[in-house]
């Protein structure tokens, strides 16, 4: 197996688990903080897409599916279309109302559609290509793509356990 088939797998089974996790919430369902304070499930999805979209867009050097393929303006959030979730205050975590959960599934394939093809034209060479050097030591691609599914997999795993708080 190489390199680029575990990380096609493993971003498969992000996908598989944002499906699970957000499937058939209610509005209000996915903007509901639980208490003060605590992220939303539908902004943690969100924020989740959104680096990843972001994070592999500029690893592939393409546009992010959140402009090429119009889902900023479906979203009609009142965000600038850069915005990743990353820093955001509290207030403008509220700001960030998902309208539904099909809206969310929607990008959520669009971006793993696009991940999933960039991941497959890799081979175990690229990985090893430096892709950020404002870190110390400088971030590899290999090391960026774990990244990116070590936040999607935290951000999935608070949704699932709000979820159940809200006993859906």
């Amino acid at each position: 197996m190489r390199s680029r088939d575990v990380l096609v797998y493993a971003y498969e089974q992000t996908e598989e688990t944002f499906t699970r996790t957000v499937e058939g919430l209610e509005p209000d369902d996915l903007n509901r903080r639980v208490q003060p304070g605590a992220n939303p499930i539908g902004w943690l999805a969100w924020h989740g897409l959104r680096i990843q979209d972001d994070h592999v867009a500029d690893v592939a050097g393409t546009e992010q599916v959140w402009t090429s393929g119009g889902w900023a303006g479906r979203f009609g959030l009142p965000v600038d279309d850069a915005a990743t979730g990353y820093g955001m205050s509290d207030d403008e975590v509220d700001a960030v109302r998902v309208p539904s959960a099909d809206l969310l599934l929607g990008y959520s394939g669009a971006v793993h559609a696009r991940s999933a093809e960039f991941l497959r034209g890799l081979s175990d060479e690229d990985l090893d290509r430096v892709v950020d050097t404002s870190w110390d030591p400088p971030v590899t691609l290999g090391v960026r793509l774990v990244s990116v599914l070590s936040d999607d997999l935290q951000h999935l795993g608070q949704a699932a356990y709000v979820r159940g708080l809200l006993g859906r």
